[in-house]
């Protein structure tokens, strides 16, 4: 497998971790995740039940990844930004039958601090600036910052600004 986990990172048993992954300090894997191949979780990180993360992912320190979010391949997640689970969650009421499933595509970008609301879609290599709150769809390529989120420009599957929107890559 090659794989490394770090002594004090907790990987339940069931979870599914592809090979060449790296799972850093005090991380949790839940027992109904799959992991893809070559995938980083950093320091702090938490998977839980019903999470899909793709391969060639990396996910940067203290992240909460919750029940019904999906990163496909090659999702970056910057440190401690946030996805939530509820549209409206009150301590007193239980609400878990009400997660909503968010779905990141295929090379998006998701920078630090930024958070994610429940049940949104970030497009192929969307790019969502450090500290944006993304309230709605984010379409490929598209650089979305500010709070709320909003269309800022766009972007090519390097990360980088282009004038007007990249191709749709089939790769």
């Amino acid at each position: 497998m090659n794989n490394f986990i770090h002594p004090t990172a907790i990987v339940d048993v069931g979870a599914e971790i592809g090979k060449n992954c790296k799972i850093w300090h005090f991380a949790h894997v839940c027992s109904k995740a799959v992991v893809g191949d070559n995938v980083v979780l950093g320091q702090n990180v938490f998977v839980a039940n019903n999470v899909k993360i793709g391969n060639g992912c990396k996910v940067q320190n203290n992240v909460s990844i919750y029940d019904g979010v999906e990163l496909e391949d090659k999702v970056f997640c910057g440190p401690s930004m946030v996805f939530t689970n509820v549209i409206n969650p009150r301590a007193a009421i239980e609400k878990k039958t009400e997660f909503k499933k968010t779905i990141v595509r295929r090379g998006a970008t998701i920078g630090a601090n930024a958070t994610i609301l429940c049940g949104v879609e970030l497009g192929e290599y969307a790019f969502i600036a450090a500290g944006a709150v993304v309230t709605a769809d984010v379409p490929a390529f598209q650089l979305f910052g500010g709070v709320p989120a909003r269309f800022m420009g766009w972007v090519n599957e390097f990360g980088n600004r282009v004038s007007e929107k990249p191709k749709d890559l089939k790769s």
